[in-house]
């Protein structure tokens, strides 16, 4: 944990959530940036302004070498090999079941040479499992969790329009333009005070949570430790966003992605959905609709507070219980009710096979 960062940022107001510790050798919940001081000004820059958002819940790692290039496209659902210089893609990791285990953007940085920036909770994880499956491949998996930050922007101090498209270098310093409008920056530690400078001149300092809120308004998800190994990169809207690739050869889980995609019938979906609670949703939690009774018809996959109250989710939710029921965060009769809200992108209608 990059301290002198942390500090950096609590004198400028903000109020920051202590990292967990560690248990039984997996790493606790990443420190948070609480906020600013004002979480609904926050929320409302970035509904209608611009924000910048310190992540140290995120980190970064480079995967580098002569053999990176195949080394990555045999085991991301995307095409690698295809992915220009310069330019970003949403990708994932699964599991031989085809479970998503992370998503995160790709970025080809150099011919042999790539970052990624995901949730830094899985981060090492992701790191043993990819370093497990070099062998004799020459590559190299760095993490930069102790090196460089992120930051993340959106609105006029982001770019990007609604699919990931350019990478910037700046001096040591990496931009992502990413879906939704969202810009996505890491940068040395040693220069990431005037990197946020830069950046809050034209934008609110906003909390991590925000950030949360900005990916859910995108439609894009994000696996977290609640949410690993459980879903098939369809049923996250994966193919839908561009990040997954039907045409490449073998992958962890391929051969049941491929499946799914041309032999199954998908009977779940990702929603994006707005409920009135005050409480905390917490990725991971089931929910419930009147056609499956006592079984959860869905899970929540990611969840933010939303600008003018209750919070905004991202959901896995059976598709006949959405056109049938109202959707509920819990059993219990008077549990509230998921209000459906349209997505940034097309979704096609269920086919029967």
């Amino acid at each position: 944990m990059l301290t002198a960062w942390l500090d950096y940022l609590r004198s400028r107001h903000a109020a920051i959530a202590a990292q967990a510790p560690a248990v039984d050798g997996v790493p606790g919940a990443s420190a948070r940036i609480v906020g600013f001081g004002d979480p609904d000004r926050e929320l409302a820059a970035a509904d209608r302004g611009a924000v910048a958002c310190a992540l140290p819940d995120w980190t970064a790692l480079t995967v580098a070498g002569p053999d990176a290039t195949a080394f990555l496209h045999g085991q991301f659902t995307n095409d690698v090999a295809g992915l220009a210089v310069g330019a970003v893609q949403v990708n994932g990791y699964c599991s031989p079941k085809g479970r998503m285990l992370a998503s995160f953007p790709l970025a080809r940085t150099a011919d042999a040479e790539y970052l990624l920036v995901l949730p830094a909770d899985i981060a090492p994880a992701l790191v043993r499992r990819l370093r497990m499956f070099v062998l004799r491949a020459k590559v190299a998996v760095t993490p930069l969790e102790d090196t460089h930050v992120c930051i993340g922007s959106a609105g006029t101090a982001g770019a990007g329009g609604p699919a990931p498209s350019a990478v910037r270098l700046e001096a040591g310093t990496t931009v992502l333009e990413l879906p939704g409008g969202r810009t996505l920056t890491v940068c040395p530690a040693a220069t990431a005070p005037a990197c946020w400078e830069q950046v809050t001149r034209a934008a609110t300092p906003a909390g991590s949570a925000v950030w949360d809120w900005l990916a859910i308004r995108a439609g894009v998800p994000v696996v977290t430790a609640a949410t690993q190994d459980k879903f098939v990169p369809q049923m996250l809207n994966f193919e839908l966003i561009g990040g997954v690739s039907f045409q490449k050869g073998c992958y962890p889980g391929q051969e049941i992605v491929a499946r799914m995609q041309y032999l199954g019938r998908l009977k779940e979906r990702l929603y994006r959905a707005h409920v009135a609670a005050a409480e905390a949703v917490a990725p991971g939690a089931s929910l419930y609709g009147a056609q499956f009774g006592d079984q959860a018809c869905g899970t929540i996959v990611n969840a933010a507070p939303a600008p003018g109250g209750g919070h905004d989710v991202l959901a896995v939710i059976q598709i006949a219980s959405v056109q049938s029921d109202s959707i509920r965060l819990a059993h219990a009769a008077d549990a509230p009710v998921l209000a459906m809200l349209p997505l940034p992108y097309t979704v096609p209608a269920p086919q029967a096979r």
